[in-house]
């Protein structure tokens, strides 16, 4: 058994774009895990409607 792994995972979201206003995308989190206990965010980055990957601090949270 590994002590420190790294995974992905994929989830729906609102988010809010300042051209675009709300939207819902596919939000990607790489995740690094000690003994299967989240410890720290990577990198996190979304899917737009046209199938462009980009990272998330683009846009903010839907309010």
């Amino acid at each position: 058994m590994k002590l420190i792994t790294v995974k992905r995972q994929t989830r729906q979201e609102n988010r809010f774009a300042p051209k675009m206003g709300r939207l819902s995308a596919k939000v990607t989190y790489i995740k690094k895990h000690m003994l299967g206990i989240p410890i720290q965010t990577l990198h996190k980055y979304r899917e737009t409607y046209y199938g462009e990957v980009k990272d998330c601090r683009d846009c903010n949270l839907a309010r």
